[in-house]
C-alpha cells in the first residue's frame, strides 16, 4: 500500500530540507519589560541572605513606597521562593522564580552582586 501507515516516514533531514515542519523556537530570555531592574554591589560583599534581604527591602520601599515581595532567589543556597517554582522551567532559559514575578505584576527586580541574591516587588495597592 503505497503511502499508508506501514510506509516509513520522511527523515528529519527531508522535512528539514522541504520546510514541512516547524521549528520550535529556542527558548528566550524573561522579558523584563516593565519592570525596573535595580543593580547593587555593596562593598564589602554582604554576608548572607539576610543582609541581601535587609537592603533590598529597604530599596524597595523607597523607590515603590508600600510594597510585596513576590518572589527571591539566593544563589549560595540556590534556595528560590516560592518553593519549587523551577521544577517546570528545568529546560527554559526563564528560572521559575522570575516567571512567577513576571506574571503577578512586579514592577521591581533588585539584583544584588550580579545574582547572587535577586527579589521582586509590587506596590500595594489600597
Amino acid at each position: 500500500m503505497k503511502n499508508g501507515p506501514t510506509e516509513n516516514p520522511p527523515s528529519t533531514a527531508d522535512t528539514a530540507t522541504n520546510g514541512d515542519a516547524a521549528a520550535c523556537p529556542l527558548p528566550q530570555p524573561p522579558d523584563l519589560s516593565g519592570i525596573a531592574v535595580v543593580a547593587l554591589h555593596p562593598q564589602p560583599p554582604l554576608a548572607d541572605y539576610l543582609a541581601a534581604m535587609q537592603l533590598a527591602r529597604a530599596e524597595a520601599q523607597t523607590r515603590l513606597g508600600e510594597c510585596m515581595l513576590l518572589s527571591w532567589y539566593d544563589r549560595d543556597r540556590d534556595f528560590e521562593a516560592p518553593q519549587h517554582v523551577s521544577e517546570c522551567h528545568q529546560a527554559s532559559a526563564v528560572p521559575g522564580y522570575v516567571d512567577y514575578a513576571v506574571h503577578r505584576g512586579a514592577q521591581l527586580m533588585i539584583d544584588i552582586e550580579s545574582g547572587r541574591f535577586v527579589f521582586f516587588y509590587r506596590p500595594v495597592d489600597f
